[in-house]
């Protein structure tokens, strides 16, 4: 449904509603795209949920990366947390700036229909790769000892479907190769880098990427391994898809979205009568 804006309403508003007509447009066609997007999200919960059933805890594995990143301990795990959801956040607030500012080089719709795209194809990777191999988890919460280490024998199905969000996920065991964390913030700066316009930014997405890596390690949540598979896994991912799929839309021209903003028939004659009269005016400087 078209929506009607006055003329002299600001600058910001009619941008919004312009913006929200025609993000509502592209959602009408794309909606399945979305909808099974945000569907996988809840499977791959649910698979990460189900092999915290099969996980047996057991000594640490040899790893490099712990031989060389200094422990942070597990009073500080909240550190690489604070990073990711200030990432995560950014990234989804940066996909709406379309609505408020004038530089706009995609549309919010298929951008995200993109991101999911490529989430989707990287969830479907892990989940393969952490059922292959259970391996002991290295998390604080995961090791012989805890109380959380092993989940008791469901008494049905609901309560493997109900994955408890977000606790359920946030002290789940077994879901190790490949990093999810890492999914999402290399999907990000990657997403970022090639539609973004700061250079700035881009640089720092990567610099922040890079140390979420190292606080993934230093908090024990993941094995090296576990993050070094994400970074080139994601990576190829996102490579295969950008050619399968077209290329978004160039939206360099600010104003080419106002076209789809619908004006009332109030304005639309207080705009004719005003173009006739500088008309007329024109006319008889003339003679």
């Amino acid at each position: 449904m078209p929506v009607y804006v006055d003329r002299e309403a600001p600058k910001l508003w009619r941008k919004i509603c312009s913006e929200t007509t025609i993000e509502i447009s592209l959602l009408a066609e794309n909606w399945k795209i979305i909808l099974g997007g945000i569907i996988f999200q809840y499977i791959h919960g649910l698979a990460a949920h189900a092999v915290h059933y099969l996980h047996q805890p057991g000594p640490l594995l040899q790893d490099s990366g712990y031989a060389l990143i200094p422990e942070l301990g597990e009073d500080k795990a909240y550190i690489s947390e604070t990073l990711f959801s200030f990432l995560f956040f950014s990234f989804v607030l940066w996909t709406f700036h379309p609505f408020v500012f004038q530089s706009k080089s995609f549309h919010t719709v298929l951008l995200w229909c993109r991101v999911l795209a490529c989430l989707v194809v990287c969830q479907m990777l892990r989940i393969v790769t952490f059922y292959s191999t259970q391996l002991p988890g290295p998390n604080y919460h995961c090791r012989e000892g805890s109380k959380l280490a092993r989940l008791p024998r469901p008494e049905s199905v609901v309560e493997v479907l109900l994955i408890n969000f977000p606790r359920g996920m946030i002290y789940g065991c077994g879901d190790l190769i490949f990093s999810s964390h890492m999914i999402f913030t290399l999907l990000f700066v990657l997403t970022y880098h090639k539609y973004g316009t700061i250079r700035f930014i881009k640089q720092s997405a990567w610099l922040l990427a890079i140390i979420e890596s190292l606080l993934i390690i230093a908090s024990r949540k993941h094995y090296t391994v576990d993050v070094v598979v994400a970074w080139y896994t994601v990576n190829l991912v996102v490579f295969f898809i950008n050619k399968k799929l077209p290329e978004l839309p160039d939206r360099s021209n600010a104003s080419a979205s106002l076209q789809f903003l619908p004006v009332s028939s109030r304005d639309k004659d207080g705009r004719n009568k005003d173009e006739l009269h500088r008309s007329n005016n024109g006319t008889s400087g003339h003679i």
